[in-house]
């Protein structure tokens, strides 16, 4: 019988890291395509909303913080401490004309960095005790794989945003850095090229902005609730975005909230992002029944 404190020799250790590759990569796989079962069934409803709906899930957004806001504050003191690390990143002058774009990609990997708050309004909808710590529970979700890929998708949207604005700088204003915060800030707001890229900036920004809206409203969501692959949820989530006008609507009040919440050194964040995480929970079981 072989003894269990047998030590495996180069080719042993190597077959397990193979075979421990392979169960990974299965499971990534089985995740991005979902369950067997769910290649039969049918896409899931969409159903319309209105305007007032809104309303509605922004209160029981605000609900759930108020019966979980210890442990919550403590997940999103993350928020006002990336926003500071972006304030230091930008301290140099050559980095100026980017803090804008970085302190706007809020909005573009919002989605993902919501994850573990959509999980807890998920289980206190089914009365489950939970903390903090029960945010992590996403790991352990039959869509992780797919949700991993997703963020990833986001993130490099986000970086192809800071790539976007930087172009968009260097054919207005730029290609030299500001002098000062001062003179950056007076040239944007009093010269024609400032105005340029203000106008610029923001149009781009709203596509992408639209872009990150339809395919993750509502696929981050329906990953956690239902064991459907990543084109599904995607697919979903944009039809979801074209049947209903409020989501445009819904797009306007998370970046304004945002913004909201990033002028006071982004300690605000603290608040508007677990409000804005939970309410899009409730956005999305209104939308798929």
């Amino acid at each position: 019988m072989a003894s269990q404190d047998h030590i495996r020799n180069p080719i042993e250790w190597s077959w397990g890291q193979l075979s421990l590759a392979a169960l990974t990569v299965g499971s990534l796989g089985r995740s991005l395509r979902g369950s067997e079962e769910s290649q039969y069934v049918a896409t899931p409803t969409v159903s319309r909303i209105k305007t007032a709906d809104l309303r509605d899930v922004l209160i029981k957004g605000l609900d759930d913080f108020a019966a979980y806001r210890t442990d919550v504050i403590f997940l999103c003191l993350i928020y006002p401490l990336a926003g500071m690390v972006l304030l230091w990143l930008t301290f140099g002058y050559d980095m100026l004309p980017l803090l804008f774009p970085l302190a706007s990609g809020f909005a573009l990997i919002g989605p993902v960095a919501a994850v573990g708050l959509y999980e807890m309004s998920r289980r206190r909808e089914q009365g489950t005790r939970i903390t903090w710590m029960d945010a992590f529970g996403v790991i352990r979700s039959p869509g992780f794989g797919a949700i991993l890929v997703l963020g990833l998708v986001l993130l490099a949207i986000f970086l192809l945003w800071l790539l976007t604005a930087n172009l968009i700088y260097q054919l207005t204003l730029g290609p030299e850095p500001p002098v000062s915060l001062a003179a950056f800030v007076r040239d944007v707001f009093t010269t024609r090229t400032g105005l340029e890229m203000i106008v610029a900036g923001v149009s781009v920004g709203f596509l992408f902005a639209a872009l990150v809206l339809a395919i993750s409203v509502v696929s981050f969501p329906l990953l956690l609730d239902r064991d459907v692959g990543l084109s599904t949820a995607v697919w979903t989530s944009i039809r979801a975005v074209a049947a209903n006008r409020p989501m445009a609507v819904w797009g306007l009040i998370v970046a304004g909230s945002l913004v909201i919440g990033s002028i006071p050194a982004f300690l605000g964040l603290i608040v508007v992002m677990p409000v804005l995480g939970h309410a899009t929970w409730h956005l999305y079981r209104k939308v798929v029944p």
